[in-house]
């Protein structure tokens, strides 16, 4: 973990990197203080570590006392994988190594994993500097993810043709011409033999492929099924001539134990990753868990191989130790540690005198525990309920990153895991464990771990399992109802669209809050509403279209646009916007509406956990909006926490085809603008300020629809475009306004938001399509940001 980018900090500041296997050898501290008895030891055992130490890239297997017969070698040799059960460091140096300035993949299709394994001597002849594998069960659930889908269609492996493994080849050094060679040479040495070859030069192209890679494992494991692939004979080395036949027989072993594997990582090297999916909390996948490694390093042996090529020994490979190297060599390896640590105090039962790899003792997995299997609101049948849905969490802490990103926000401003999407998972294990008491759902432990969750979706997107908190909590909080009522404060915004009419009606006395702090502070005594945070205004000329469809002497296209609750009543400005974007590209505006009230996305009421109400608006809004998609005309909308509820919750809540339809239709403005072509119709000239920098709403990231913001602002004249690298504003709805939420909530914004919003120069604007963002930087920053619509809106009608 403290390889490449993230080595000590190194990198950046030397432009050198640490590379496996660096550590100090014959020099140093560590270097010096091999003593006799140990070089003893080595003498006495070389023709035994001749015999049965493996011919392979990598071996790691118990002591490296083979490492003492080379020409320098000092005790870091020795110790170097010893998984500290030896000694204790107190400081390492590492070989850094310079690093090369000129990168490329090539990454090679083909149609099975024995083809793709067949080749790699042949790729490993051309010198490339690492090779590594992904079969197609890696790669159809990558496609799954909305991180990876852009990255594999761009590899034409999106999971709509025949599943295929890749090879992922990389050629590094200093030269250009050099680099780009040898992506023809390999080219030429697969032709006739891969499906295809891709080249990937670009460092932002390179960075999506590896980014895929370094969540391998994650993916792997993101499978909606009980039986999780898992580690246990995923670290055998075998000889690269000889990986066709251990995929082959392994794969034998594997179906004959009634299940299958998923393979990736390191081809070139022929370490590669194999791991069986059983669920430890079957007894009978527990003895398949032993069945199989028997079995598996059995044969690494018999194939040359090593059963411990990478990852230590540690409790799941120590028992095998002895038939892999004979009781002489392990014999051996108790006198080194009796050497080092006579009272057995180092990291005991690993390597040495270790206990059986499926002692009951050692599993995670907790047999008296029964998942409870509790009637739930929405639907969780995608991941077999709602327990699996939970248990998508592998505690990977991708979660507990502090790079920006939408993923983990709380967790980000408050650096305890309790606040982090594993965090909460695990919190919700105990609680359907029955460990958190017979009513969990009104524990103040379960109630603590979710409540700073904002609902940025992030972890959806961003989590290598797709793990959903955010409909996680929607489901905690209706369980919550059962038991809690809402209080007032709650209430009046859940219910928020439904007095909405009113509320504009009297916009002066509705706004009187804010221009009166008595009432403010009031309505934080009263109501937990912060204080000193301005509630959004309500506008006195709500958004209408009358009528309901926009005037256009010469027809043209139809396209419903639907206004959510917050634009209709707080800023209608962005919808007449929208409505003149869409006449002035030549289309047809019309209202989706019904009759009543205005149509509702239901988001306040999941945000209360009051499913019911949430299913009744949603109800009512896909009435009217199946109408226009059963005549093929475009649903768009502006809001992204609307919108997207239509695309997310939707199909949670309501199962029926008209639902299905709606949730595939429904599209952002950005979105349908790129996907109908409309841009080029608008003519757009350039505007007043020279660049526009964009934060991306949480759930239009979640999706994979920030995208198409930037494209369509790019498509103004003379115009920069820029994302802000920004995570959640940490407005999240109604949580900034509430007054135990409002400090957290200012934490989030001044992670990256609200300190680039402070530097915009006079001739940037900001853009945020989320009408929470754009209320917290006006609040928390003083600062106005702008609807895309409005922005497209002044460059398609120019003073």
């Amino acid at each position: 973990g403290m390889l490449g980018g993230r080595a000590l900090g190194g990198r950046a500041e030397f432009g050198r990197e640490a590379t496996p296997g660096a550590a100090s050898g014959g020099s140093g501290a560590a270097g010096d203080g091999l003593g006799a008895d140990m070089r003893a030891l080595y003498g006495r055992e070389a023709d035994e570590l001749a015999r049965r130490v493996p011919d392979v890239p990598r071996h790691v297997a118990g002591y490296a006392l083979h490492r003492l017969g080379r020409e320098g070698a000092g005790l870091s040799d020795l110790l170097v994988g010893s998984e500290g059960t030896l000694a204790l460091f107190t400081a390492l140096e590492l070989d850094l190594q310079p690093i090369p300035s000129v990168r490329a993949l090539g990454v090679c299709r083909f149609d099975g994993t024995g083809e793709a394994l067949a080749a790699v001597p042949a790729i490993v002849a051309l010198e490339p500097t690492a090779v590594e594998l992904f079969d197609a069960t890696v790669l159809g659930l990558a496609a799954r993810m909305p991180s990876f889908e852009r990255v594999l269609r761009q590899l034409g492996e999106d999971g709509s043709g025949p599943p295929r493994d890749i090879l992922v080849v990389e050629f590094a050094g200093d030269d250009p011409e050099r680099v780009s060679t040898s992506l023809s040479r390999l080219e030429a040495a697969l032709g006739g033999v891969a499906v295809g070859v891709t080249r990937a030069e670009s460092p932002a192209f390179q960075a999506c492929i590896w980014a895929m890679r370094k969540a391998g494992l994650s993916i792997s494991m993101s499978q909606p099924a009980a039986r999780k692939p898992l580690a246990f004979i995923e670290d055998c080395a075998i000889p690269l001539d000889r990986l066709p036949e251990w995929y082959r027989r392994l794969t034998e072993i594997i179906d004959r134990h009634a299940t299958h594997a998923v393979w990736y990582a390191h081809a070139s090297v022929g370490c590669l990753h194999v791991r069986p999916a059983l669920d430890l909390r079957d007894g009978d996948d527990v003895e398949r868990l032993r069945a199989i490694a028997v079995d598996a390093f059995a044969l690494a042996g018999e194939l040359g191989g090593s059963h411990s090529g990478e990852h230590g020994d540690g409790w799941i490979r120590s028992e095998f130790l002895e038939p892999m190297l004979g009781a002489r060599l392990v014999s051996a390896f108790g006198e080194i540690k009796r050497r080092f640590d006579p009272d057995d105090r180092l990291n005991p039962g690993k390597i040495v005198d270790p206990p059986r790899m499926n002692d009951a003792s050692l599993l995670r997995a907790r047999y008296g525990l029964e998942t409870r299997k509790l009637p739930t609101a929405l639907d969780w049948g995608a991941w077999g309920g709602f327990s699996p849905a939970v248990d998508m969490c592998n505690n990977n802490g991708t979660c507990l990153k502090r790079s920006p990103g939408v993923m983990c926000p709380s967790f980000r401003a408050t650096s305890d895991e309790r606040h982090s999407t594993r965090g909460r998972a695990n919190a919700l294990r105990l609680a359907l464990s029955g460990q958190l008491g017979e009513d969990p759902w009104t524990s103040p432990e379960l109630y603590e771990a979710m409540d700073l969750c904002l609902g940025c979706k992030g972890c959806r997107r961003e989590c290598p399992t797709g793990v959903d908190m955010a409909r996680m909590k929607v489901e905690f909080l209706h369980r919550l109802r059962a038991e809690q009522p809402l209080s007032p404060r709650d209430r009046a915004l859940a219910y928020l669209p439904r007095y909405a009419p009113l509320a504009s009606r009297i916009a002066p006395l509705a706004n009187l809050r804010n221009r009166v702090p008595a009432l403010a502070r009031l309505g934080e005594r009263m109501a937990g509403l912060a204080a000193d945070r301005p509630l959004p205004r309500w506008s006195s000329q709500p958004f209408s279209l009358r009528p309901r469809v926009s005037a256009r002497e010469n027809g043209g296209p139809r396209v419903a646009l639907f206004v959510d609750t917050f634009t209709r009543y707080f800023e209608p400005e962005n919808a007449r916007a929208a409505v003149r974007l869409l006449s002035r590209a030549g289309y047809r505006v019309e209202e989706a509406a019904t009759a009543g009230r205005p149509l509702c996305c239901g988001r306040t009421f999941l945000n209360a956990g009051l499913v019911e109400e949430a299913r009744t608006e949603l109800d009512r809004t896909v009435r009217a909006l199946s109408r226009f998609v059963a005549r093929g005309v475009p649903v768009v909308g502006l809001e992204p926490s609307c919108l997207l509820t239509l695309r997310d919750e939707l199909p949670a809540l309501d199962s029926g085809p008209e639902a299905a339809e709606v949730a595939d239709r429904a599209r952002l403005l950005t979105e349908w603008l790129i996907e109908a072509a409309a841009l080029d119709r608008l003519d757009l000239a350039p505007l007043p300020v020279r660049r526009v920098r964009v934060h991306g709403h949480c759930h239009e990231k979640a999706f994979g629809a920030d995208g198409p913001t930037l494209e369509v602002l790019g498509g103004i004249p003379d115009l920069e475009v820029e994302a802000i690298a920004a995570g959640c504003c940490g407005m999240a709805g109604s949580f900034g306004y509430e007054a135990e939420h409002a400090e957290i909530s200012r934490r989030v914004a001044e992670l990256e938001l609200l300190p680039t919003v402070r530097e915009l120069r006079d001739d940037e604007w900001l853009v945020a399509n989320g009408t929470s963002c754009r209320h917290q930087v006006a609040d928390l920053a003083h600062a106005t940001a702008h609807h895309v619509a409005t922005v497209l809106e002044a460059a398609a009608f120019p003073p």
